[in-house]
């Protein structure tokens, strides 16, 4: 079984990082698939906070479960409205 490792975690933190700003700067390309994407950056970059807290011996976040289901459930809901709106159009 692999174990992340703190330097590892804190560098995958920093590509999602990357990946966040990114999906934010380049909003008005397609804000669908943007907003999706920092949204689900934003999933994976508390996941990967809250590992860092853990290695490090001390989880500060109050309560991040929530935080994650509100950030998931958005870009859940974008991805349905594609569906559904791909569907109805037709494209």
């Amino acid at each position: 079984m692999s174990h992340f490792t703190l330097e590892e975690t804190k560098r995958i933190l920093e590509k999602i990082d990357d990946i966040q700003r990114i999906a934010s700067e380049n909003y008005e390309d397609n804000s669908t698939l943007m907003a999706t994407i920092d949204h689900l950056a934003r999933v994976a970059g508390m996941f990967a906070d809250i590992k860092i807290q853990e290695l490090e011996g001390e989880v500060k976040t109050s309560n991040p479960q929530v935080y994650i289901q509100n950030k998931l459930d958005i870009a859940y809901s974008k991805m349905r409205k594609y569906e559904n709106d791909k569907s109805y159009y037709g494209f």
